[in-house]
């Protein structure tokens, strides 16, 4: 009778517990069920509200190599929620920020311009680019961060910020010798002549001027902002496209008729060689107007064989100087900017030319050469910058994104 009664109670004990253990089990499932629907929903109705931000992390996850992911709170973390304090500079399409990672690295923090397609065009274009080259005078993309609207480009920190800040902003101004010039010309040309010859793909950067070009601890150049950059196909010599860049360093071929080729690269590497040797602004209007256009007067003072004023006098001091090689420079940067883009050397050969060991006889310029046939003053938007401020202003034809014939 006992033995009976204990199997009836079990009998029932395990009848009781399947019952609750299938009562539990469906809400388990439909707790599981709950939370992925849940999760499913967000994500669909963020894709919704944000569906660049999702087709940008694909086209990132897409990229051979492709860069860390910064979440947005570390990043605001490490720049004190982008403080002003640790603003470093401001351009067309949004603002740099000095920032410490948790483990102590520094970088540089670029935040675009939220909801500028623009910037967005940018950012994708830059993140492609930028982790497909690596060269020592380009400057390296530690990594990206999207979210929502916010597109944030982390790159290595380079404490002597821009070339512009170096040799223009009064308040920042670093007084380079002879030979740290020389270093920053030489090793630009050399990341130009990477781009445009050492690539698998040919890039033409589009940019290329003083605030584009970071010096790090030992003044080494590395040249930056990857935005505009377009990539060449081998068959092609040139593309007609729309004009972008700034004001005082594009080509007269690229600025008047959207013809771009590298030879676009070299007329902007000539200005500032010649911004460098004379610690002159490509313009300033607060000079003489015969002599506020960098480009105009240099190519003036080359029909009167006056060039040796163009030359920075503070460097006539330094002990390592040589007018020879200055006048050298010189030339090279009359070869680069001279009106027709088929005169104008490749990166490659400015390289050599610019080796002192290298034995390689630089051309005259023809005397009747002429200059760049492009006044500064056609251009719209010509903006005076006070001083102290970095010349940051892009090209209005970028925004309005005028076709090339």
């Amino acid at each position: 009778m006992e033995i009976q009664l204990v199997l009836t109670f079990l009998k029932n004990l395990v009848a009781f517990m399947i019952i609750v253990a299938s009562v539990v089990g469906g809400s388990v499932v439909c707790v599981i069920i709950a939370v992925f629907a849940w999760f499913f929903y967000r994500r669909k109705k963020h894709r919704l509200r944000f569906p660049d931000t999702f087709q940008d992390i694909d086209d990132i996850m897409r990229v051979e190599s492709r860069p860390t992911l910064f979440s947005y709170s570390v990043l605001k973390k490490a720049t004190k929620n982008f403080h002003i304090s640790n603003k470093l500079g401001e351009g067309g399409f949004g603002s740099v920020f000095k920032g410490v990672l948790t483990d102590g690295t520094e970088v540089a923090v670029k935040q675009l311009s939220v909801g500028s397609k623009q910037g967005n065009d940018e950012f994708l274009n830059e993140v492609v680019l930028i982790t497909s080259v690596q060269h020592r005078n380009l400057v390296k993309l530690q990594g990206c961060c999207l979210k929502g609207d916010e597109r944030i480009l982390v790159y290595e920190f380079l404490p002597n910020k821009s070339l512009h800040q170096a040799l223009f902003d009064e308040e920042q101004v670093l007084h380079l010798d002879w030979l740290t010039r020389m270093k920053i010309i030489l090793g630009t040309a050399q990341g130009l002549s990477y781009l445009h010859e050492g690539c698998r793909t040919r890039i033409i950067h589009r940019d290329i001027k003083a605030s584009n070009i970071l010096l790090d601890e030992d003044y080494n150049p590395k040249i930056a902002d990857f935005g505009l950059a377009r990539f060449f196909l081998d068959s092609q010599t040139h593309v007609s496209t729309r004009v972008a860049g700034t004001k005082g360093y594009l080509a007269p071929e690229y600025a008047l008729r959207g013809q771009l080729t590298e030879k676009a690269d070299v007329f902007s590497f000539g200005v500032v060689v010649l911004e460098l040797i004379s610690g002159r602004s490509n313009f300033d209007l607060r000079l003489p107007s015969d002599t506020a256009y960098l480009l105009d007067w240099t190519w003036g003072l080359h029909k009167k064989k006056m060039l040796k004023d163009v030359i920075d006098r503070s460097l006539v001091e330094d002990p390592c100087y040589s007018e020879e090689d200055a006048m050298r420079v010189v030339t090279i940067a009359l070869l680069c900017t001279q009106s027709d883009a088929t005169k104008r050397p490749i990166m490659s050969r400015i390289v050599l030319m610019l080796s002192r060991d290298a034995n390689i006889e630089i051309p005259e310029i023809i005397q009747n050469s002429k200059p760049p046939e492009l006044e500064l003053t056609e251009l719209p938007d010509v903006e005076v910058v006070p001083k102290g401020k970095s010349l940051t202003k892009i090209y209005s034809l970028s925004h309005e994104k005028i076709e090339g014939r």
